[in-house]
This record gives structure tokens, C-alpha cells and sequence, in this order.
């Protein structure tokens, strides 16, 4: 142990480590110019990526970490200027730079790449001519940048490249616009690589696909890279090593083992505390939370930046700031600036972690003999694209009890929120689909349902900000709501707003706030609110959190499930994070291409025996260290599922997961649409856990247990293969 060494962590030899790192940041210091007062968003941060080194940046919005890619590039915007310090990219001082040797810079050495791809590209050039220009901005000829495009697509394993070269960025999907920039990125093979939350608002294999992607480019090339995300698990899975922001200080780095392993700052710690994890469910266990939020930019100015929310904060920590103590870990040297950073992973939890109700298999024996709140049987939407049918969900059928969560999942355009909508009424199914509504039929469209019905069904979007009116207040906008679905008026609405924002921990003083004055997460606890002006009895939350940091989540996660345990409210939770859904849902759905290929218990499905499209979803999911996605003590292999998703008028015959499917049998699987078989539970029970597979359970559940030899995503060698097929035939 060791004392506080000089005032900066990284208090190393800045000219040596010009020749040897792709970045030296040392003491970097950026305002920003705001009512004519500078405030500083940055405070003396100092860190290095070496040459060919992944380095993570972790903290929650606002914390600074785009500012710090801002500030590496020069991108600040006109209110904002570096106070102070160096940065070094490739040996050349940035600061120093002039226009030109800036701008070459950009073109040669360093390369962005941001969260939304959709954002980056311009919608009114093909792909070929994007990729091409960055190529050309590297001083590449245009004749020979055209055949280097084409070169560059192929590397970041974009299938049938010539198509895609004469396509614009809406034609196509997230994952392949997010490979596109990759390669924009990659054209002049820079010594940096920034990537901004590069994998937000991606489903799990797509997400997989491109960590895969960067991980083998930045092997191949050498590639150092600055990885900056709220999603620890991904932080774990792809960077040497971590920086934590906070406020705008570097308040934790070290070794990503080491770091997430045994942290030394109280804030690393609740970080950790927040997310799901195996084994944890909202019956269990509730989520720690951490209290408070960030100080305003330039408001500390004594003491530790996060005592008011550190529970082991005492009058020293607010007295003086703690220095950037430095400690001996097995990977090499952690830095920690917390007077109390031995003590730190005994941070006690904001309340207590046991959930105030029933245990889970009681709660889960209530809602199995409960009747069906919402019922829909035999549920299809065709859609026609360029003349093409398709088939967004086909022939799904369900029950929901009341009080029970149940989740759906699937890559995009697996039909999931097509589903939800057509429970919601916002889309009328095909002929012959059936909705009921507590044993009542319930009328396609939500213009024809009644006003019972309607405050019956709710929905929290992903996006607060789309759903709320921006100019108007968070008192109108819920009081609207009280207004349309409940009898009350005038004094009786204040009472039962009053009650509402209570409910969900809403401090009264944002009444008068307009939804553009809030953080994110306040914005969907006014979201929440809204939907649960009426009692709902169902409530359909579509990626409520994904935008959100895990604190947040946290938060709000704990809410839902606090709402659920007193109102009896059911959910259809959608998510791309899977350890989200297994933490909040009593079962789970498995869509692919509009069809149900498994439902059941949420442990059984996680457990195994699982389709091979879910093992595949299962295989993708990033977790932290020490923690299996499962819970079992087989550690699963990433699965890679080739091809992509089938499009209008060319669903495949027989089952439709069998033209990427890694465990095939043969033309069984290319013949037959596959029959749902039993894998547990009463078999005519809502509990009852069904695949739908020609592979026979027995035969699932030994290969899934077994060492995966994972090549190319094939793992059915022929001998089993054989012995599945005869099985099943």
C-alpha cells in the first residue's frame, strides 16, 4: 500500500511515452462556456492507450466521456475550450496542430466511430461513395479508393459487398450501417480508433458480431483503441484495461480484471452493484441502487467530488479532495482517489437487497393458477414490401397472468414490437387472430376499443423523449392522462397525481419542470407515471431502459418491479439486454422471423435445454468476469450465426431457422415445420416450457452441455447430427 503519489496518476515521462503510446492525455482540463461562466467538465485527467492496447472509458452521462473523444480530436464545440493540459496522439501534440496538419491528422492517424450510425452517414449518398471519399480523404486515387471500398466491406464481413455498395444507408439494418462506419473508420488504418458507445440500441448477436469485428480488425492491424460505453459487461469483454470518470475526474484505472474484480472507488463499486447478474431475479433480489445524481459542472470545490453520494463519505472526504492513491494489483498498478479505497468493497447497499414479498416459486405458483389477464391466439401480421408479402408475426399464440412479466426476445426484425403493437391495438392483425382482454374479446383496433380497455393497455416507450411533449409540464402531461382514463376533477387529479409521483419517486418539485428540463431517467419515471394513470392491467415496456445508465437502470428496474408487487400490474417486457430480461421476467418468449420457437420459465429457458436459436442468443451476450450468463457452471462459446435474417417473399420452408441454424439435421429441418415439444412443466400449463425443434430435448440438453468446439458456428458434427435426425424422425 502505498501512499498518494504527485498530484496526477499518470505522472509519467511525457516525451518517452509519446514514442510508445497511440494517446498521452495529461491533465486535461475543458470548460465549457455556459451564462457567461466557464465551468469545468473536465478536471486534470491524465490516462495513456498504449500502442495496439484496448482502453475502456466507463462513468454515467455526463460524467465527460465524450468530451474527452471531443477534446482528442478537436471537436470541441464553440463554447468549449481545453483549460488546460496535453494530449498526444502518435507522438504529435494535438493542441500544437495547425489547420492543415489537423486536418491531415484526422484523415491518417486517428478515426471515430459513433453511436448512432444512422446519424453519421448521409442518407443521399450511396455506400460506395462514403467509404470511397474516406479512402480519398487518405490520399488514395478515386479509381483505385472504389476497388479499396470493395476490399474493406469483404474485411468487416459485410455479405454480398457489390449490393450494398450501390445501397443508401436507410436500406440497411443497424448492425450493417454500424459496419459501414467501422469501415469508413479503417480506411487510412489509423494508429487510434475512438469508438463512442459503438454498440447502443444493437440486439445481442448483431452487438457480438461487431466486438468480434473490432477485436479481430484491431488484431490484425494493430489498432489501438480508445472504447468508451456505460455497458460494463462489453468494457470487460473487449479492453485491457479501464479508466472510471466521474464529474469529469478519473477516479479509478487500472487492469480490467483487477478493476472489476476488487474496485477501490465506492462509485466503481455501485456501478458494479447495479447491473442484473446471474442467479438474480426481481422476486429475489432487488437491484443497489446509487443514490443522488451528478454535481453540477464546477460546483464542487472542496472535499471529494462524490461524497454527497458515497456512504462512506465522512468530514474528511469533504473536508479534502482525495489524491489519486496508488495500489499494487495482480495486473498491474490500480489507481483509486478515495481516502477510503481499502475499505471501498464494503460499500453497505442503499436498502436492503431481499425483495419485500413472497419467494419466487410462491409468486410463480400464484401466477400459474391465476386466469389470463391477456390472451392472443393464432396472431399474424403480413406486411407487403415492394410488392412482397411478409410475414412480421406468424401464427403466435400466449397467455399473460396478472402480475406476471413476461418477456420477448429476438434479434431486430424478429417481430417483437409488431407483436406489441398488435396487443396494443396501434396495428389490426390478419384475419383469423384472436385477442382477449379478461376472457372478453378485444377489438383490433385501439380506435374501436373502449375506454376501460384502453387505460387497461399501456405502453412506456424506449424513448421518453418521443413520447412526451417537450413544452409541455410534467403536471400536464400526467394530469392529461388522469384526466382521459379516470372520473376524477379538479382537487381529486392534484391528490392522485400527488399519489402517482410518490409511486414512482418522482420529487414533487419537477411538477412545474418541462420534460426538456429532466435527466433521462427522470423522463421515464414521468413515462411510468403516465402509463399508470388509468391502473392499467397491462403494461408493454419496449426497451425502456436501453438508453439509460446503469444506475439509472437500476432504479428503474426496482421501480417496475415495486409497481408490479403492488398493483398486481402484468408486463410484456422487450429488451435486447438479456440479463435485463431474465432479471425482471417470469418467462420468457423467443421470437425469430415473427415465429415462437420457445417460451417458458425464465430459468428454464436461461438453464437449458434451449432452441438452438436461443443457445445462439444466450452465446452472445457479453458478461462481466466470474459471471456465466446461465448460471451453470458450463461457460458458454460464442455461437456465430451466419446469413441474415430472411426478407419479404423469402421465408424459407420446413423450420425457418434452418438456413443459419448451426445445429441443422438435414432436409427434415428444410421439409417440415417443427412440432413444439414438451421440456418441462405440465405440458398444458401456461409454466410449461416448450421448444419448438426437430431435435429431440434428451438430444438438446447433451449438446448443449457439452464442451463447445465452435467452428464457424457449426457445432453438430455428423455423428450427431445422424443420431438427432433418426430421433426425430
Amino acid at each position: 500500500m502505498n501512499g498518494a503519489p504527485p498530484s496526477s496518476f499518470a505522472a509519467f515521462d511525457v516525451s518517452k511515452s509519446d514514442r510508445t503510446d497511440a494517446l498521452t492525455v495529461v491533465g486535461l482540463t475543458v470548460t465549457y462556456r455556459v451564462r457567461g461562466r466557464d465551468r469545468e467538465v473536465l478536471q486534470d485527467v491524465s490516462f495513456r492507450v498504449r500502442r495496439g492496447e484496448a482502453y475502456g472509458l466507463v462513468g454515467e452521462s455526463g460524467c465527460g466521456k465524450s468530451t474527452v473523444a471531443m477534446a482528442t480530436l478537436r471537436y470541441l464545440p464553440r463554447n468549449g475550450k481545453v483549460k488546460a493540459g496535453k494530449i498526444v496522439i502518435a507522438g504529435a501534440d494535438v493542441q500544437k496542430l495547425g489547420a492543415d496538419a489537423l486536418r491531415s491528422m484526422r484523415a491518417t492517424t486517428v478515426s471515430m466511430v459513433y453511436q448512432d450510425p444512422g446519424r453519421a452517414l448521409n442518407p443521399s449518398l450511396t455506400i460506395a461513395r462514403q467509404i470511397s471519399e474516406a479512402f480519398e480523404a487518405a490520399g488514395v486515387a478515386r479509381d483505385q479508393a472504389l476497388h479499396r471500398t470493395l476490399e474493406m466491406l469483404q474485411r468487416v464481413r459485410i455479405a454480398a459487398p457489390e449490393r450494398v455498395m450501390d445501397s443508401y444507408p436507410h436500406q440497411l439494418s443497424g448492425g450493417m450501417q454500424q459496419r459501414v462506419v467501422i469501415a469508413m473508420a479503417l480506411a487510412s488504418n489509423p494508429a487510434l480508433l475512438i469508438l463512442d458507445e459503438p454498440t447502443t440500441g444493437l440486439d445481442a448477436t448483431v452487438e457480438a458480431e461487431v466486438l468480434d469485428l473490432v477485436a479481430q480488425l484491431r488484431e490484425e492491424l494493430g489498432t489501438a483503441v480508445l472504447f468508451i460505453s456505460h455497458n460494463l459487461a462489453v468494457i470487460g469483454r473487449m479492453c485491457e484495461r479501464v479508466g472510471v470518470l466521474y464529474a469529469g475526474k478519473l477516479v479509478e484505472e487500472g487492469a480490467t480484471q483487477d478493476v472489476f474484480a476488487r474496485p477501490r472507488h465506492p462509485y466503481t463499486v455501485g456501478l458494479l452493484r447495479c447491473l442484473p447478474s446471474a442467479g438474480r431475479s426481481k422476486d429475489r433480489q432487488r437491484l443497489d441502487t446509487i443514490a443522488g445524481g451528478l454535481p453540477l459542472p464546477g460546483s464542487i470545490t472542496q472535499g471529494c467530488i462524490y461524497a454527497e453520494r458515497c456512504r462512506l463519505a465522512d468530514e474528511r472526504c469533504r473536508r479534502d479532495a482525495p489524491p489519486p492513491y496508488r495500489l499494487g494489483a495482480p495486473h498491474g498498478d490500480q489507481m483509486a482517489r478515495c481516502h477510503y479505497h481499502e475499505r471501498a468493497i464494503e460499500l453497505p447497499r442503499a436498502a436492503s437487497s431481499e425483495a419485500p414479498v413472497m419467494s419466487a416459486s410462491a409468486n410463480a405458483a400464484a401466477r400459474a393458477f391465476s386466469a389470463p389477464v391477456l390472451r392472443a391466439r393464432n396472431l399474424s401480421k403480413t406486411f407487403h414490401v415492394s410488392g412482397a408479402p411478409l410475414r412480421a408475426v406468424d401464427d403466435v399464440s400466449l397467455e399473460l397472468a396478472s402480475g406476471e412479466t413476461l418477456g420477448l426476445v429476438g434479434e431486430s426484425g424478429s417481430g417483437k414490437t409488431t407483436l406489441a403493437r398488435l396487443m396494443l391495438g396501434l396495428l389490426a392483425p390478419d384475419a383469423g387472430s384472436l385477442l382477449e382482454l379478461d376472457g372478453a374479446p378485444l377489438a383490433a383496433r385501439v380506435t374501436r376499443r373502449s375506454d376501460e380497455q384502453l387505460k387497461s393497455l399501456q405502453i412506456v416507450f424506449q424513448n421518453p423523449d418521443s413520447a412526451l411533449n417537450r413544452a409541455h409540464s410534467v403536471k400536464r402531461l400526467i394530469g392529461r392522462a388522469l384526466a382521459r382514463f379516470t372520473a376524477l376533477r379538479g382537487p381529486q387529479i392534484d391528490e392522485r397525481l400527488g399519489t402517482l409521483t410518490d409511486a414512482v419517486r418522482l420529487p414533487e418539485r419537477y411538477l412545474d419542470a418541462r420534460s426538456r428540463q429532466l435527466s433521462g431517467g427522470l423522463k421515464q419515471r414521468v413515462a411510468i407515471a403516465r402509463a399508470f394513470a388509468g391502473e392499467p392491467r397491462v403494461v408493454v415496456c419496449d426497451e425502456p431502459t436501453s438508453s439509460l445508465d446503469v444506475s439509472v437502470q437500476a432504479a428503474i428496474l426496482n421501480l417496475l418491479a415495486d409497481l408490479q408487487r403492488e398493483r398486481g400490474v402484468s408486463y410484456v417486457f422487450i429488451s435486447h439486454d438479456l440479463h435485463v430480461v431474465r432479471y425482471v421476467s417470469d418467462r420468457i418468449a423467443v421470437l425469430y422471423v415473427g415465429r415462437l420457437l420457445e417460451i417458458g420459465p425464465a430459468a428454464a429457458v436461461f438453464d437449458g435445454p434451449q432452441h438452438p436459436y436461443t443457445e445462439a442468443l444466450l452465446s452472445a451476450v457479453p458478461t462481466l468476469p466470474g459471471d456465466g450468463v446461465s448460471g451453470d457452471a458450463h461457460q458458454r462459446t460464442r455461437i456465430h450465426l451466419t446469413g441474415e435474417l430472411p426478407g419479404p417473399g423469402a421465408m424459407p420452408s420446413g423450420c425457418v431457422f434452418h438456413t443459419r441454424c448451426p445445429r441443422k439435421l438435414g432436409a427434415i429441418c428444410e421439409q417440415q415445420d417443427p412440432p413444439f415439444l414438451d421440456a418441462g412443466g405440465p405440458a398444458d400449463s401456461p409454466s410449461a416450457h416448450r421448444i419448438r425443434c426437430h431435435i429431440p430435448v434428451a438430444t438438446l440438453r447433451e449438446l448443449q452441455c457439452e464442451p463447445r468446439d465452435d467452428n464457424a458456428g457449426k457445432t453438430t458434427n455428423g455423428a450427431d447430427s445422424d443420431d438427432a435426425s433418426k430421433s426425430a424422425s
